[in-house]
């Protein structure tokens, strides 16, 4: 579940301009590894196929899970879940497209089926 997302875009230029404001938003996401895509029920349900779980990247500030994923036109992109430590744990989405980034702050509501460990 969402609680605001902020959107960032290329220039004309190819430079990366500022974040835009946070806005508030209550998304649904899904994360459904056994049919390897991620859905985001947003106005428009945007739904993207993983075709790659990559290496988890840690730091000391952040715990990086990426994914390289395809969208209906079949361009690959990567979307990352991070996990900020230093933030209290916050969760943010990252979805990194050619001239496009949206993030969106996330809260974790695991499926009732399965145990977090």
């Amino acid at each position: 579940m969402t609680t605001g997302f902020s959107v960032m875009e290329k220039d004309e230029k190819g430079d990366w301009g500022k974040w835009s404001e946070l806005k508030p938003a209550s998304i649904v996401i899904t994360l459904d590894t056994k049919k390897g895509r991620i859905l985001i029920y947003s106005q428009e349900v945007q739904l993207y196929d993983i075709i790659n779980y990559e290496k988890i990247e840690e730091n000391d500030n952040d715990v990086i899970y990426p994914f390289t994923c395809t969208d209906d036109d079949g361009r690959p992109f990567t979307i990352s879940i991070i996990t900020r430590k230093k933030q209290g744990n916050r969760k943010q989405l990252y979805i990194t497209e050619k001239n496009t980034v949206l993030m969106y702050n996330i809260i974790n509501y695991p499926d009732k089926n399965i145990e977090v460990k």
